[in-house]
This record gives structure tokens, C-alpha cells and sequence, in this order.
């Protein structure tokens, strides 16, 4: 007769009893039977429940974005240029490439429009394909030509609506990495929740549509739920198998709709190389594991040193090899903030001077406080950290008799894999968010789920009761459903009115100068035109008018960011004659100049534009306040500036065509 081995553990001793299969749920009068199948439905049903409720949140997050970017802009009524001027940076180019693809007579001439680009950088074709994450753009642009939804869906709506779409993928993503963490979807509904009522720090997507990170984000979320659940023990192969194949496609998704992936991903194989140094999930190296403490942190030192050496010897290989150079303003950048010297170098300091490449704001915790996510965060995390030292070290002394260690085991402290690497997880990409503001969504929408987790996992109300004496599995299993759905009615009293507001809230999209200017162009520039400018402008302008550009905002390009450079002279103490010149060289035949950039005012004197490129070439500073010592005055007054003075020495080179408050076009002329 078939047999199964089980295994029962008493006083410390392991006994193995062979029982026949047939027997091991049933007895005489059925009653074991009943209660398995009862049981097994009971979790079926929980399941679908957990599964509905899930899907319903995803679909109501959906429609609560799409609703508040309708609401502030009413989009459904304002002119199509105002649409596309709602496009605001990079947003404008990314949309721009999806607005070609649609309006080009056939797919193969729109692919074959980006693959051999001449548009986007006068005097340069380029492939947008390869420079530029745009792929999603392709995708769902030859999505809405051949379904039949032309007659009912404009492309703007297709485009928007997917993005929205992707914001249910997300939460749902959210949901079940705390669902799989504590065992339970009241958890994913706390997460959810969270998510929800902390939007201002969770997402941008509904001001920024075209993001990067808007089509990345809900990928990263994917694969961070498949990891957690591969980590999980005693996984079938075939479970194993599915599980790794949605990490393949997700991490794949993520890498090719997001720019920065490559540092995410970075930093998601420190956390599992941390995990694998201290043990924490099943490994093969076992040689690194031998000997006392001494000897496997001596170990363990010489094997992260020669792990990091080895990383960034073949990186700098590989640079080098391919003379990939794209990213070397991210390191100057880092170089710069972390105080590893001063910099004078124009990209570095482009970004050192933006608010969302600085420190995170103090006023982020307050308001996450405020929904009591990181209040609770605060307390998981420090409980969390607790437990994998203790486990670490333990690990690492490779005996569980220490002392020390048999007092902790009053406690029983364990850390399950899938908990350690979201807690390792959180911690990165906490230091990521602290020291880059750009990057806390990354953080805060992790630190919902681990929050959530904490608050309703056995392990970690047993692990408190057991340490002050008072467990039992009663309390235990009271706490963990009381406590979530106790913050759940707090939440939902103190939000939800904000939240209805907010959706009854009504503005509408305003930015006269703007449309003006695109209007303008459209009717009275050549088709072939080349206009300079600010990046942010220009992607503007290429979306709404189709005109070639000199420069714009996706910096990823080192001869893209010297030419922006050069371009930005228009805004320097230079003299006309080197102004023309350079424009000229790019193929210029407009330039447009923003009041609001040669006037500014909303940074420091320091981190103006126009400070940085005095800096840069070495000029002093307007306004009252310090230079440094080796700077000097420069021969000739800011550009932007004594142009509008209509001075013989600018007239004979620039003509002033176009002119309102916010913005002044000049055409260049063309010497023989």
C-alpha cells in the first residue's frame, strides 16, 4: 500500500511515522474527511474574495486618478493644443513619438520615421528606438490602429486610459505582496488603502501621464510580488517554473520602459547578495558558511570586497570597451551631492539645483504621518531590523547554543526569506528616496505594503506578546484583524470626506501665452523650421507643431547635453556674434527666448540657469552675494537680456518675429 512519511517533532527529537495514505484524512464515521473539504472550500472561497476585492480596488484607483485629471484640467472640452501643452517636459517628447506613429500613412513608415529620426536633433539623425525608452509608445500606437476602436476612442484617450489602466495593475501588484507576506488580504487592503489616501507621495500619474516611471512602476511592483512569492518554501517545480517566468517578464517590462532601470536593478541584486551573505535564503555557497564567527566574517569581508571590485572592474570594462559614456553626469552628479568636491560642471549642477534631484523634504514624514503609514512603518521596520541582526548574527556563528542567542529563543525569532528581502528591499530603496526626492515613489509605495504587512502578520504580533510574556495564538489571531481593521475606520473617517472633495473639485487648463506661441508657430513657420530653446519648451513644440528641434529633456546623451549646453548660451554674458554662431551651427532658424528663465526667480542666486552657465564659463554672478575668487567679469551683458534692446550689433544677425508676455521669437538671419 502507498505510504507517506511524516514527521512530528518532540522534546527537541525527530520521529518519522509511516501512516497509510488512504487513512490519513478519513475515519469510520467521515468526520476528519468533512472537515478537510470544508476547510479546503472555506479557502477557496477566501481566496475569491480576497481576489475580487483586490481587482475592485485596482479599478477604483483607475477611475479615481482619471477622474482628478479630468477634473483639474477638463480635459474633455478644452482645444487639442491645450491637450498637448498639458504635456508638460519630457512628458510633451515621449507623447509626441506616439502622436507620429498614429499620423504616419502606414506602420512601417512610422517605424521607419523613428528608426532614421531627423527631427528631434537638427543636423543629426537619430534612432529614437535605441536612444530612448519609447517602446511602449510604438506598442500601443500600432495597438489603436489596427483594433477597430477608431470610431469611438480619440488617441489621446487610448493613451491616457492605458496609463490609468496600468495604476489598477500597480495596486493590485501592492495587494498581493502583502497578501503573500502575512497570510492574509485584509493586508492588501491596508496597503491599497494607504496607497490611496497618501497619492501625493505614492504616484504623479495623474499630472505627469507620460512618465517614465508611470509605465515602469507597475511592472517593478509586478516583479517585486513574483520575487516575494518565489522566496516562499517548499514551492513545486512547476510553481517555481511560472513564478520565474513572470519575474523574467516583468524585470524585462521595467528595463525597457524606464531609463534609470538599470540602478534599480542594481540595487534589488545588492539586497539579495546581502541576503545571500547572511544566509537568509537558501544558497549553495556553503564554503563561505563554515568555521566560528571570526572565520566567516573574515570570509564574508573578502568575499563582498572581491564581489564589488570584480563589479565595478568589468563596468568600467564594458564602458570603456563599447565607449558607453551616457551616464557619466549621473556619476558627477553623485560625486558632487555626496560632497566628494565642488563642481563647476554645467550638468552636474543642472541637477543638483532641481528640487527633485535633492534631499527628501521633512514635510513627506508629516504628511505620511498624518495617515499613520509611517508612524507604523517606523515601528515594523525597527522590529523587523531586530530580528534579522539577531538572525544575521546567528547565521554567521553557525551554532544556536551562544547565550545570548538561547535567550532569544525565548522569543523565537525567525525571518522568513520572502520578509527579508522586502525588508532589505525597503531599507535601499529607503536610503535612495532620503538622499533623491524623485525616487520616493519607489519607496512609499513599498513602504504601504511593508507597513501593512507588519500590522497583520502572526510572526510579528506573536514575536511581541512572546516578549513581554502575555502570547497566546487567541490574542495573536485578535490582534492581527483588530489592529488593521481598527486603522482601516480610522483612515476611512478621517479621509474619506477629503477624498469626495477632491473629486467634486473643478478647474480648468489656463495657459494663453503657451497656446499663442504653438498657434503661432503652426501658421507661420515653415514646416522644415529649427527652433532653439529651453528643453522643456521645445518638447512642446515638437508635439504641437512638428517642428525640428535643436535640443530637448531626455538628457541620456553626452554630445545631447553639450548641445544643450550650447544652446543655453542665449540665456550667458556672451556676445551676439558667438550666439549666432552657434545657433547657426545647429541649423537654427528660430530662437525662442522665456522671460521667465532670463528673469528668474524661483531658485537661489546660484542655481538660477543663468548662474550656472556664468559658473560654467567662468563669469561672475548677477546680484549681490559672494563669487568665488578666480571668476571674472565677463566683456559683454547677458544675451537674453540686451536683445531686446534692438541694438544694431543683434538686429543685423536676429529679427524679432513673435512677442507676448511669457515668450519672444527671433529669426536668425542667414549671412552669405
Amino acid at each position: 500500500m502507498t505510504t507517506i512519511r511524516q514527521r512530528r517533532v518532540e522534546k527537541g527529537t525527530e520521529v518519522a511515522e509511516d501512516q497509510p495514505s488512504e487513512e490519513k484524512n478519513v475515519k469510520p464515521d467521515g468526520k476528519i474527511l468533512s472537515d478537510h473539504t470544508g476547510g479546503k472550500l472555506w479557502n477557496i472561497l477566501w481566496i475569491t474574495v480576497g481576489g475580487i476585492v483586490a481587482i475592485s480596488l485596482g479599478l477604483l484607483t483607475s477611475v479615481y486618478v482619471a477622474t482628478l485629471h479630468e477634473n483639474d484640467l477638463w480635459f474633455s472640452n478644452i482645444k487639442e493644443v491645450e491637450r498637448e501643452i498639458s504635456f508638460r517636459t519630457e512628458c510633451g517628447l515621449y507623447y509626441s513619438y506616439y502622436k507620429q506613429m498614429i499620423q504616419a500613412a502606414s506602420i512601417q513608415q512610422g517605424l521607419h520615421g523613428l528608426v532614421y529620426d531627423n527631427k528631434t536633433e537638427s543636423v543629426r539623425t537619430i534612432n529614437i528606438l535605441e536612444r530612448m525608452n519609447v517602446y511602449q509608445e510604438v506598442f500601443l500606437s500600432i495597438l489603436y490602429r489596427i483594433l477597430p476602436i477608431q470610431q469611438y476612442l480619440e488617441p489621446v484617450y487610448f493613451y491616457i486610459y492605458t496609463l490609468f489602466g496600468l495604476q489598477a495593475v500597480y495596486v493590485i501588484a501592492l495587494y498581493v505582496t502583502s497578501w503573500l507576506l502575512s497570510g492574509t488580504w485584509l493586508s492588501g487592503l491596508l496597503a491599497a488603502c494607504w496607497y490611496i489616501t497618501n497619492r501625493i507621495d505614492t504616484t504623479r500619474v495623474e499630472f505627469t501621464i507620460p512618465l517614465r516611471e508611470n509605465w515602469a512602476l507597475p511592472f517593478f511592483a509586478v516583479q517585486i510580488a513574483a520575487i516575494t512569492y518565489l522566496l516562499r518554501t517548499h514551492l513545486q517545480p512547476v510553481q517555481e517554473r511560472l513564478t520565474l517566468t513572470a519575474v523574467f517578464i516583468a524585470t524585462f517590462l521595467f528595463s525597457l520602459t524606464w531609463q534609470f532601470n538599470q540602478f534599480m536593478m542594481l540595487i534589488q541584486a545588492l539586497a539579495l547578495f546581502i541576503l545571500d551573505c547572511f544566509d537568509m535564503i537558501p544558497t549553495a555557497k556553503k564554503n563561505l558558511k563554515k568555521g566560528g564567527l571570526l572565520n566567516r566574517l573574515g570570509k564574508l569581508i573578502l568575499h563582498v570586497l572581491l564581489v564589488l571590485g570584480l563589479t565595478l572592474l568589468i563596468n568600467k570594462f564594458i564602458k570603456k570597451i563599447l565607449n558607453l559614456e551616457s551616464d557619466e553626469h549621473i556619476f558627477k552628479f553623485l560625486k558632487a551631492k555626496f560632497g566628494f568636491g565642488a563642481t563647476r560642471d554645467f550638468d552636474a549642477n543642472l541637477y543638483l539645483c532641481e528640487e527633485a534631484f535633492g534631499l527628501l523634504p521633512l514635510n513627506t514624514f508629516s504628511r505620511l504621518s498624518d495617515t499613520l503609514l509611517f508612524c507604523v512603518y517606523i515601528f515594523v521596520l525597527f522590529l523587523m531590523t531586530v530580528a534579522a541582526v539577531i538572525v544575521a548574527f546567528r547565521n554567521l556563528s553557525g551554532s544556536n547554543q551562544v547565550q545570548f542567542m538561547e535567550k532569544m529563543e525565548e522569543c523565537t525569532i525567525t525571518l522568513k526569506p520572502d520578509a527579508a528581502y522586502n525588508l532589505i528591499h525597503t531599507v535601499l530603496f529607503g536610503c535612495l528616496a532620503l538622499s533623491t526626492m524623485r525616487m520616493k515613489y519607489l519607496w512609499t509605495s513599498h513602504m504601504c505594503v511593508f507597513a501593512s504587512f507588519g500590522l497583520c502578520s502572526t510572526e510579528v504580533w506573536k514575536l511581541i506578546l512572546k516578549c513581554i510574556h502575555l502570547y497566546t495564538s487567541q490574542r495573536t489571531h485578535v490582534l492581527k484583524y483588530s489592529i488593521p481593521i481598527i486603522t482601516l475606520l480610522y483612515i476611512s473617517y478621517k479621509f474619506w470626506p477629503g477624498i469626495m472633495d477632491e473629486l467634486s473639485e473643478l478647474r480648468e487648463f489656463y495657459d494663453p501665452d503657451t497656446v499663442e506661441l504653438m498657434n503661432w508657430i503652426k501658421s507661420n513657420t515653415p514646416n522644415t523650421a529649427v527652433f532653439a530653446g529651453s528643453m522643456q519648451l521645445l518638447a512642446g513644440v515638437k508635439l504641437c507643431t512638428g517642428r525640428t528641434l535643436t535640443n530637448h529633456p531626455h538628457y541620456e546623451d553626452k554630445n545631447l547635453r553639450e548641445r544643450t549646453k550650447q544652446i543655453y548660451q542665449i540665456y550667458a554674458k556672451r556676445s551676439p556674434e558667438d550666439v549666432y554662431r552657434i545657433l547657426r551651427s545647429f541649423g537654427t532658424d528660430y530662437v525662442i527666448l522665456e522671460d521667465s528663465i532670463c528673469y528668474e526667480r524661483r531658485h537661489s542666486r546660484g542655481c538660477r540657469l543663468r548662474d550656472l552657465l556664468d559658473i560654467a564659463n567662468g563669469h561672475i554672478m548677477d546680484g549681490l552675494g559672494e563669487n568665488e575668487p578666480d571668476l571674472k567679469p565677463s566683456l559683454y551683458p547677458r544675451f537674453c537680456e540686451e536683445i531686446k534692446k534692438n541694438l544694431p550689433s543683434y538686429t543685423i544677425h536676429f529679427t524679432r518675429v513673435f512677442q507676448n508676455k511669457t515668450f519672444h521669437v527671433y529669426k536668425l538671419a542667414k549671412h552669405k
